[in-house]
């Protein structure tokens, strides 16, 4: 590798062991085993670096979730057997990349103070959204355009309350099972009605 990914991989290292806000350049610099000088030359500041670990990290973890929603269910499936077996999976994804959702939590409670972080997510969470819902299409639900975009909000707020719940109680948080029975409940509760199209 060279300094830039080396630097790349030494700060993506700090964020996992010690947080966003906790991470100095000395750190990076002696987890990279390059120069602190080489920080400002590849990146411009620390938080750049930072924030494209992070953003590299997060697309580690969405590329995992891609492999594991193609390999949870088998082609007879149903889409409510989908849904609860890709939840499932995205709740096992926890535990091996727990540091990473706690640093999108640490992020957020400190995102006033991270302006510029604050305009790159927002767009990021935009295209996460898509994302989400491309790659919870299988379970058959997806449509394009504006459809695409509400289910994309409520997998992240799914994603993302899951999460929560996970990092505070493992052994309390929901499980597939679990979520897939919320939903039936929701839907019973508020009955059929008019769907968003593009």
């Amino acid at each position: 590798m060279g300094n830039r990914e080396d630097l790349l991989a030494g700060a993506k290292r700090c964020l996992y062991e010690k947080g966003y806000a906790r991470t100095t350049a000395r750190d990076i610099a002696a987890a990279s085993g390059v120069s602190l000088s080489a920080i400002g030359y590849h990146y411009g500041t620390k938080e750049a670096l930072l924030n494209a670990a992070l953003y590299q990290a997060m697309e580690e973890w969405g590329d995992d979730l891609s492999r594991i929603l193609n390999a949870e269910a088998g082609p007879d499936a149903t889409p409510a057997d989908r849904f609860e077996a890709a939840w499932e999976g995205v709740i096992a994804s926890f535990a091996a990349n727990r540091p990473l959702w706690a640093i999108q939590f640490e992020i957020v409670a400190h995102i006033e103070q991270l302006p510029e972080l604050r305009r790159t997510l927002s767009e990021a969470s935009r295209q996460a959204r898509l994302g989400l819902a491309e790659l919870f299409g299988s379970l058959g639900l997806a449509g394009g355009g504006q459809r695409d975009l509400l289910l994309g909000s409520f997998y992240q707020v799914l994603l993302s309350g899951v999460a929560a719940q996970w990092l505070l109680d493992p052994e309390g948080a929901p499980s597939g099972r679990d979520l897939l029975d919320a939903v039936r409940t929701v839907t019973e509760v508020v009955g059929p009605g008019p769907v968003a199209r593009s």
